[in-house]
């Protein structure tokens, strides 16, 4: 199933949690591969202070990072539901980052 399929409303908060733990992971794959280290603190927004170091692309890929931040207690802890916009906004953003991630290592030397 892709997001705006029937039936994403049962499991959209779910599959936006994983896309926000997808973007986590790559914009830590991204730092590791150019800077050399990732954010390691519970504070997420320490990840988009580093993920802006890599470049080219940072800055996006920092506020990508942000905007799938800003829905994890939302998907994560159900406080409310996902709605199928912010479904597909976060596998957007998701899909960013691991690009980015992708270009990141590409570019690592090694």
């Amino acid at each position: 199933m892709t997001a705006g399929e029937a039936g994403d409303e049962e499991y959209a908060s779910a599959a936006a949690a994983l896309a926000v733990l997808a973007g986590i992971a790559a914009s830590d794959a991204a730092c590791c591969a150019a800077v050399g280290r990732r954010s390691r603190g519970q504070d997420h927004q320490q990840a988009t202070r580093l993920i802006e170091q890599v470049e080219p692309g940072g800055a996006q890929a920092a506020n990508a990072l942000r905007r799938l931040l800003s829905l994890k207690d939302e998907a994560h802890y159900g406080f409310f539901d996902v709605g199928g916009q912010d479904l597909k906004a976060s596998i957007r953003q998701a899909e960013r980052l691991v690009d980015f991630a992708e270009a990141a290592i590409r570019r690592a030397p090694g």
